[in-house]
Formats: C-alpha cells, structure tokens, sequence
C-alpha cells in the first residue's frame, strides 16, 4: 500500500474494524468493488455522492473519513437521546481489553497525579507494556524496597463516535519490573511502543481489581 493517502488508510480501518469485505462495503456504497480497492489502495477522493455513500456503508461520517477533527480529543457532540450505562463484569472487561491496544497508565509520580498512555498487549492474563529502563516511568514506578511493587491503575477506552457508544475498563494490580530472569514471563508480549526508542524494560501488571461500563442506547 505504498501509494494509498489517508483516505484509503481510513477506508481500510473503518472496514476492517466493522469485519467487512470490500464487496460489502462496496454493494452498500453503491460501487464497484475494483472502484473501492483503487479507493483504498490510491490518493485519490471520490465526488460527493459517492463519498457519502461511502462514509454511511462505513458507519462513520464524511468529515472523518476525511480526517476532519484528528487533532482534537474524541467524544464531542450530543449523547444519545435515552444512554443506558451498563456495569461490566470481569469476564466482559477482560474481553474487551484482550486484543491490546493504547492504554493509560496512572500513578503517583515526582512531580504528582501522573496519567500517560502506553502500547500494551496481554499475555499470560496480565497487561503487559515497555518503558525505558532507568526512565522517568521506571523510577517512579519502583516502590524501593525488595519484592514489593507500586499499585498502579491503568485505564483502557473505546469511543464510538458515529453511534455515541463506547466503553471502558479500569484495572488496578501491582507494576512489576520484568527482570532479565524473567524474560520467559513476557517471550510472547509483541508490543512496539509507538513513541520510539530504547524502550526495553518490560512492566508486568497482573489485575487484582477490574471494573467498567459501557454507554449504548436501549
């Protein structure tokens, strides 16, 4: 997908965020399959009517198909007429959070309420994530004394826009420093964090307490 511009980077997410095919899609836009796969896989932007179409089949809008509003924080607009606010059991939050993702880490930082989002993946039934080995993160999340960790909260969230639905889950358990001993406890964590770096130490949360909700209609 070397020559695909943003607009068929979006196609692509919506639609497979949605498990569509491209026939799919394309039979409910009203187009050719081969129309989309160029749509998707080149820099170009179809008339109006047929990106409207389009953004409906993708149960999304035209302005964000577009990238319209990327810089600002998710969740404007009205709620939904009647939201029902459903509590989650741990099975459903665990589900929910099992595909890994971008998460928020929050503790009690050196210069106080600290909150910063971070890669994670699952693995072994714990929130598995990396930082930078003696980084602000590592420093702050050692307790100083041996065998015993720093309880931490860490916060995952899905927000639906388009249908002004969304969840999320809170986790509360220990933050512990994965040592080259270890190392077999996270072999299958596959997670890139996307800032970049030397980020190698890996933070091991294992939940003791998990919570969440979810807002949909009736």
């Amino acid at each position: 997908m070397t020559g695909t511009g943003d607009l068929g980077r979006r196609i692509i997410h919506c639609r497979e965020r949605l498990g569509l095919t491209r026939e799919q899609v394309a039979e409910h836009a009203d187009m050719s399959p081969g129309y989309l796969k160029y749509l998707e896989e080149n820099p170009d932007v179809p008339d109006t009517g047929a990106l409207y179409r389009l953004a409906d089949a993708l149960q999304t809008t035209v302005p964000e198909l577009l990238g319209g509003g990327q810089d600002r924080p998710p969740g404007h607009g009205p709620a939904m007429a009647h939201p029902t606010s459903e509590v989650l059991d741990q099975e459903a939050c665990l589900r929910l959070i099992e595909p890994g993702g971008i998460g928020r880490v929050a503790f009690n930082g050196s210069h106080g309420p600290t909150v910063l989002p971070v890669n994670y993946t699952m693995c072994n039934g714990a929130i598995v994530f990396r930082t930078a080995a003696g980084g602000a993160m590592d420093r702050d999340l050692r307790s100083g004394m041996e065998g015993v960790d720093i309880k931490i909260a860490f916060e995952i969230d899905q927000i639906d826009e388009t249908n002004r639905e969304g969840w999320s889950v809170l986790v509360q358990g220990p933050a512990h420093h994965v040592s080259p001993d270890e190392a077999d406890d996270v072999a299958g964590a596959e997670v890139t964090p996307w800032v970049g770096g030397e980020r190698r130490l890996y933070i091991r949360i294992v939940p003791q307490q998990v919570s969440g909700r979810r807002i949909h209609g009736v």
